[in-house]
């Protein structure tokens, strides 16, 4: 992965368009954080193809929305501290 500075990139961008068609990806970045990308279009179209493979996630959720039982309240309180203690590791005991 190679990381390139916007104000870099511009004065380069016939050869980083060269390097993306050889399989890198570059990352520009602007005050050192990443703000975009180059890929090649191979790479692109593939990503598209996976994204509409595994669809939106905003059709996942409304589907598992309604897969749900009705009725069903959500999830409780005591559920998520639970929970959170759990992936903290706080309040764990094995069990023997």
């Amino acid at each position: 992965m190679q990381e390139v500075p916007i104000t870099e990139a511009k004065n380069a961008f016939t050869a980083l368009v060269h390097q993306v068609e050889g399989g890198e990806v570059v990352h520009l970045t602007r005050h050192g954080r990443p703000v975009a990308v180059l890929l090649s279009e191979l790479e692109y179209q593939d990503l598209r193809q996976h994204a509409a493979s595994r669809g939106d996630l905003f059709d996942f959720v409304q589907g598992w929305r309604n897969s749900l039982p009705s009725g069903w309240q959500g999830i409780s309180p005591s559920e998520i501290d639970t929970a959170q203690a759990a992936a903290t590791g706080k309040g764990y005991a094995w069990e023997a």
